[in-house]
């Protein structure tokens, strides 16, 4: 019953673990991916297809998948494995090539059979065929169950660094320059030494995986932590791609999270103590739903169809899965319900262009259909139509003019009459307004 639960209560969004430092965040994640296979049930038939990476990030969850093989908590004897990159012109037996990394940390130590084991030929004659080939491994193995990754501080997947496509496969990937000097750590500190080219599966590749789990400790990843968390989908961020997954989980201890906003952080914790309360530390995926079922349906959904089809695809319940609980009398009558209303649906018309004109009657009215052609309309008599203003809705008067002088032009001047000047004496009876001076008992003298 409470593996029931487990299975039902799947995540379908981004999940933000975050533990205290990077031995407990590794610790969890090697735990999680234990209970992945034990609740998978991988047989020689049906093995279990884990994705891998090499680096420091996943060295811890490397010791404890380890340790908890060698207690028999655990077999890999059917699980097939896919190593996410390698470098190019480097020989396998190089001590910095990740075929010895893989060994050397992981895969000597385990009961995993060696023809179950998948990594790049970085020295392989013809590079473009050998990633070519690595998809179609992929896909024949029924796709990748379980993508374990890590990250850098630029935020890349594998050697999809800034840039990289989200639609990418398996390449040949030229190395950035920070990327050359981040891995020099691992050749000496000697950047000559760090190979130029490697092979890496694409973006596109790991979203194909059933679920994604990322591990992200440190500070110095606190920033890309930051941009796919809180940011949007981003080329230049490639670990951000992980929006656009079902099922992406991601694990950071305290250090990684210092970049993110505090709310971010304590949404989600509460999930998480949310989850743990009610039995569900290590929620699991509807395993029900495997990857080739889910390709199976996509491949129809996306298979070209003729443009006379009645009807469109339907997914009925017999081509989709189902839990292992569900009936399968239900599944049969929900299948045959759908298809039967399939079949009777009415077939639609084709769309014609319908104009004005169409609407009215093909006849003429009975009101007009007594006149003859050469008939006078009788129109009634209406006035005629004449700008209305204001001013014409009073009545006329008849135009009383006021008898007004002569308009002259009036000048100050003017109003002055000059008199006859008397000989001898200066100007004298001068006259405003036909006025002497003299009588208003002034003069003006000269």
């Amino acid at each position: 019953m409470q593996a029931s639960r487990t299975q039902s209560s799947c995540p379908h969004h981004r999940r933000l673990i975050i533990r205290d430092d990077k031995d407990t965040a590794s610790a969890f994640i090697a735990n999680y991916i234990i209970d992945r296979i034990k609740a998978f049930g991988p047989t020689p038939s049906k093995p279990f297809v884990l994705g891998l990476p090499t680096g420091s990030s996943p060295e811890g969850v490397y010791k404890n998948l380890v340790r908890r093989h060698k207690n028999g908590d655990i077999s890999f004897r059917d699980v097939v494995t896919f190593n996410m990159d390698e470098y190019v012109g480097l020989p396998r037996e190089h001590p910095e090539s990740y075929h010895s990394f893989m060994y050397r940390h992981f895969f000597s130590h385990v009961d995993i059979l060696p023809s179950n084991i998948n990594i790049l030929n970085g020295n392989a004659h013809d590079l473009e065929a050998e990633c070519i080939a690595y998809e179609e491994k992929i896909k024949r193995a029924g796709g990748i169950e379980l993508f374990l990754g890590g990250i850098g501080p630029d935020g890349h997947i594998a050697f999809n660094e800034p840039g990289s496509s989200l639609a990418s496969r398996t390449r040949v990937k030229t190395l950035a320059y920070d990327t050359i000097v981040a891995n020099s750590r691992f050749f000496g500190n000697d950047i000559a030494k760090v190979p130029r080219m490697a092979l890496t599966v694409g973006v596109q590749t790991v979203l194909d995986a059933r679920e994604v789990v990322i591990i992200i400790t440190g500070s110095h990843k606190a920033l890309a932590l930051q941009k796919c968390i809180e940011g949007g989908v981003n080329h230049m961020w490639t670990l951000s791609s992980l929006q656009l997954h079902p099922h992406a989980m991601i694990v950071a201890d305290d250090d990684a999270t210092l970049e993110l906003q505090v709310k971010t952080v304590k949404y989600f914790k509460s999930i998480e103590q949310v989850a743990s309360t009610q039995g569900f530390t290590q929620t699991l995926p509807d395993i029900s739903i495997t990857t080739s079922k889910r390709d199976s349906i996509i491949e129809k959904l996306d298979s070209p169809r003729s443009p006379k089809s009645s009807s469109p695809f339907v997914i009925t319940s017999s081509s989709t899965p189902t839990s292992p609980t569900s009936s399968n009398n239900t599944s049969k009558t929900l299948s045959v319900h759908n298809t039967k209303a399939d079949t009777q649906r009415p077939v639609t018309p084709e769309p014609i262009l319908e104009k004005m004109s169409d609407r009215l009657p093909p006849s003429p009215s009975p009101a007009f259909a007594k006149l003859s052609v050469n008939t006078p309309v009788q129109r009634p008599i209406t006035p005629e139509l004449v700008p209305d203003r204001m001013s014409d809705r009073l009545p006329r008067t008849p135009e009383m003019r006021a008898v007004t002088p002569e308009l002259m032009p009036d000048r100050m001047a003017d109003r002055l009459v000059r008199t006859p000047q008397v000989a001898g004496q200066g100007l004298d009876g001068l006259v405003v307004d036909e006025l002497p001076l003299s009588s208003m008992g002034q003069r003006i003298a000269v």
